[in-house]
């Protein structure tokens, strides 16, 4: 299994459009980005690399980002990765719901690009000073 990468940031998300604006920003900010569009090229994905932090569209194509999470959360390997759900769902008690699967935040779509970059360099901080 390949060692930690603490640069790399692992985007779950299946609209191209979100992608590539969370793509822009976190490579700005000098970050690997690997890229899924559902929960099997994410589980892929973590397979063969060891993101640092997981972006996690909660309504993907499929398995949802919530039951996703919840697999991701339950693998030894890979439970102390932080997750920052990414969602339009902006109703009474969602967030609750979502922090509720296993996610250690929750951005509400459209992104605000520069909250986006303050919560990942906070929980990758947070991360490491877990270790």
């Amino acid at each position: 299994m390949s060692k930690e990468n603490p640069h790399q940031i692992l985007v779950i998300e299946d609209q191209v459009l979100n992608r590539k604006v969370v793509r822009i920003v976190l490579q700005s900010e000098g970050y690997d980005v690997l890229e899924a569009t559902n929960a099997d090229e994410a589980l892929m994905c973590l397979e063969q690399d060891f993101p640092a932090l997981i972006l996690m569209d909660i309504a993907l194509p499929g398995q949802s980002g919530e039951e996703l999470t919840r697999q991701i959360k339950a693998n030894p390997t890979w439970c102390d990765i932080p997750i920052i759900a990414l969602t339009a769902a902006a109703m009474t008690g969602d967030r609750e719901r979502i922090l509720r699967s296993g996610c250690d935040d929750y951005l509400s779509k459209p992104i605000d690009t520069q909250v986006l970059a303050k919560r990942v360099a906070y929980h990758l901080k947070e991360a490491r000073h877990d270790h």
